[in-house]
């Protein structure tokens, strides 16, 4: 069967690309809402998607902390 901490690792490898996608789609959808709820086009589509793709990566900065911070204390 296969290795579970292999396993694991690419579970979260996948969950990545997913977060980033994810997070500056919503952004982009969020801004564009506005936009055509306050007429303000392209201004919030703009700064929501920068947000979005911000937010993305702080997620991936997270979760390559934590993973560095699990495979350090195994190593202790």
């Amino acid at each position: 069967m296969a290795d579970k901490p292999l396993f694991k690792q690419l579970l979260k490898a996948s969950t990545v690309g997913l977060n980033l996608v994810l997070a500056t789609f919503v952004g982009l959808a969020m801004g564009y809402g506005l936009d055509k709820i306050l007429n303000t086009s392209p201004w919030m589509t703009i700064i929501f998607l920068i947000l979005g793709i911000i937010a993305g990566f702080r997620e991936l900065v997270r979760m390559a902390r934590r993973t560095y911070n699990e495979n350090n204390e195994k190593d202790l």
